[in-house]
C-alpha cells in the first residue's frame, strides 16, 4: 500500500521466510509483503530476500497465481540468458471494505489488493444502535461487495472509543449508546460470512496517514483526531499502539480546564468539551448556525466570528496537550485530522501555542504540528487496511499455523 514503508532496509531484513512446511501461512504473507512493497520481483529476488529455497519460492507463487493474487508481468531485460520472469500483486484479485460508524454518518471505502481506494461514500445515520447498524453495515458490504470480481479478504470497522469502559463507554453525544456487551466482530462476522476487524477511529485514523496521508514518510506519529469526539492515534516504529485493552490514546476526556465545563463523563474541564466536532457545534447551535460541512467552509472563507472565538479557543487548549504528548512520546511529529474541514484544521495549527519540550528542536525534518492529508475518510481507510494488514503481513506467530483462508496447499 505504502511502497515507502515496503522498501524500508530493516523492514525487509525482518520478513524472512521459514521453510519447513508448517510455515506455509508466514511464508504466503512475506512474499505478499514484498510484492506490496517493491511492485514486481522474480523468484531469484524473492529466494534472496526471503532466504527460502527457489522450489519454495516456486511453490508458493504458483499458489498465489492460482489464488489470483498475485500475475506474472513479462520478464525482465538483465544480461546474458534467458531474462527472469517478474511476478507483482495482482490488485484485482481481492478487495477489503472499511466501515467508519460514526454519532451521525456512516462511511465506507473499498480497497483493492494493491492498496488502491475504488470507492467512497458517506452516509447520514439516523440511528446508531446495533439492531439498526448491523443489518445497515451487512447491507452495505453485501452491495459494495457485489460491485467487484474478486475475493472479499475482510471488513474492516471502526468506532468511537473508548471500548467497556465504565463511566466512558456509550456515555454522552460523542460516543455510540447501546453496544455495551456486544461483540461487534463476531455478530458482523456472523451476517456477512468473511472476518472482520473491529478498530477504535483515531487508531484507523492513524493507520490511514501512514498508508495514504502525512504519516507515509514517518515511523513514529500521533494523530489527534476530531471525529464527534477527540481522540489520539499513535505509530510507533511503524506499528500501531492500542494499549492492552485498545484504549490507548483516549485523550479527549483528559482534564485540561479543572472546574471548566461539564462533561458526560463526569468530569470537568474535558479536552474534548473544547476541541471536538461536537464542541463546534455546540457552538454553532447556540449563534443559530449551520454545522454541516458545506456551511463550515463557507464560514471559514468569511471569517465568522463564532466560528474563529472556537478555533482560537479550541488551540489554546490542545496547545498544552501537544506539548505532553510531545514529552511522554517523542514522536517524529503530531498530525491533526478528521471531520473538519482542511482550512479549519490549518487555523487551529497556525494558533497552537508551542510550550517548549523535546520536540524543540533545530533538526526538524517536519514541523512539530501537520495537517493530515488522508482527509475526512481516513479512519474508513484504516478500517480497509486492517484486513489487509491480518491476512498479508508477516506475523511469526502464525508460522504453526495450518489455516490460510484465502490460499489451499501443503508446499511451503
Amino acid at each position: 500500500m505504502s511502497a515507502e514503508k515496503g522498501t524500508d532496509p530493516a523492514r525487509l531484513r525482518a520478513a524472512r521466510g521459514k521453510n519447513p512446511g508448517r510455515s506455509r501461512a508466514h511464508n504466503r504473507r512475506v512474499v505478499l509483503d514484498l510484492m506490496r512493497g517493491h511492485g514486481q520481483l522474480g523468484r531469484r529476488q524473492l529466494a534472496e530476500m526471503t532466504q527460502l529455497t527457489p522450489q519454495a519460492v516456486t511453490n508458493i507463487l504458483d499458489e498465489l497465481i492460482a489464488a489470483g493474487l498475485i500475475e506474472a508481468r513479462g520478464r525482465l531485460k538483465s544480461g546474458r540468458g534467458q531474462p527472469p520472469l517478474q511476478f507483482a500483486i495482482n490488485p484485482d484479485g481481492a478487495i477489503t471494505i472499511g466501515i467508519e460508524i460514526a454519532v451521525t454518518r456512516m462511511a465506507a471505502t473499498v480497497l483493492d489488493l494493491g492498496g488502491h481506494p475504488r470507492h467512497e461514500e458517506i452516509v447520514p445515520l439516523a440511528d446508531s444502535a446495533p439492531e439498526a447498524l448491523l443489518p445497515l453495515i451487512a447491507e452495505t458490504v453485501a452491495r459494495l461487495a457485489a460491485g467487484y470480481d474478486a475475493t472479499l479478504m475482510g471488513v474492516g470497522v471502526v468506532m468511537p472509543g473508548p471500548f467497556e469502559i465504565e463511566g466512558f463507554s456509550g456515555v454522552g453525544p460523542t460516543t455510540l449508546p447501546g453496544w455495551a456487551g456486544i461483540d461487534m466482530a463476531a455478530e458482523l462476522g456472523r451476517r456477512i460470512g468473511v472476518p472482520v476487524s473491529v478498530e477504535n477511529d483515531a487508531n484507523a485514523a492513524a493507520i490511514g496517514e501512514t498508508l495514504f496521508g502525512s504519516g507515509q514518510a514517518l515511523s513514529s506519529f500521533a494523530v489527534v483526531y476530531f471525529g464527534a469526539g477527540l481522540g489520539l492515534g499513535l505509530i510507533a516504529d511503524d506499528r500501531p499502539v492500542r494499549g492492552a485493552f485498545g484504549n490507548a490514546g483516549e485523550v479527549g476526556h483528559i482534564v485540561v480546564a479543572p472546574g471548566g465545563r461539564a462533561c458526560p463523563c463526569g468530569q470537568n474541564g474535558c479536552l474534548e468539551r473544547y476541541a471536538s466536532l461536537h464542541a463546534l457545534r455546540e457552538a454553532l447551535d447556540a449563534a443559530g448556525l449551520p454545522g454541516d460541512h458545506a456551511a463550515l467552509d463557507r464560514m471559514m472563507a468569511e471569517a465568522e466570528p463564532v466560528l474563529m472565538t472556537w478555533i482560537a479557543e479550541a488551540a489554546a487548549h490542545l496547545s498544552p496537550m501537544v506539548a505532553i504528548l510531545e514529552n511522554v512520546l517523542d514522536p517524529e511529529a503530531i498530525i491533526l485530522g478528521g471531520a473538519l474541514p482542511a482550512p479549519i484544521l490549518d487555523a487551529i495549527i497556525a494558533r497552537i501555542g508551542f510550550a517548549p519540550s523535546v520536540a524543540a528542536r533545530s533538526d526538524r525534518a517536519v514541523p512539530r504540528v501537520i495537517r493530515g492529508r488522508a482527509g475526512p475518510m481516513a479512519a474508513a481507510l484504516g478500517a480497509a487496511a486492517l484486513p489487509f494488514h491480518a491476512a498479508i503481513t508477516p506475523r511469526l506467530e502464525l508460522s504453526q499455523d495450518p489455516e490460510d483462508p484465502f490460499v489451499t496447499g501443503e508446499t511451503a
